[in-house]
């Protein structure tokens, strides 16, 4: 099946004191979701299980970031999550400030909607 991104979203998040890539890269995808509305699938009577969102996020430490709770966290469609080296840690080196950031990308199959790409 041929899919369609139909769009792409950029986030920031940021854990303060507990070094935490889990919560960091969730605040990063909850920053995203704060730029985006989707309400082209109302208007185009597609369902919201029909989309893939696919998210990357980025991370000095990416084997610290449990993926399947950035999964859990999504609130439509079929997630994949992938953590990527990324982000950025900074301040004391005992008690870095851990920022990790996201990309929240949803594709459509080009058949729900029966479009072309221009």
């Amino acid at each position: 099946m041929t899919e369609q991104r139909i769009i792409i979203e950029m986030g920031m998040g940021n854990d303060l004191h507990g070094q935490d890539y889990t919560k960091a890269a969730i605040r990063a995808v909850e920053d995203a979701f704060r730029h985006s509305s989707l309400p082209l699938f109302e208007s185009l009577g597609v369902g919201h299980g029909q989309m893939r969102v696919q998210v990357t996020i980025g991370a000095q430490r990416p084997e610290r970031v449990d993926t399947d709770a950035v999964v859990a966290y999504m609130p439509r469609g079929r997630a994949e999550v992938r953590a990527v080296e990324g982000g950025l840690n900074t301040g004391a080196p005992d008690d870095p400030i851990v920022i990790a950031t996201a990309a929240v990308e949803v594709f459509l199959p080009k058949s729900a909607v029966g479009w072309r790409p221009a």
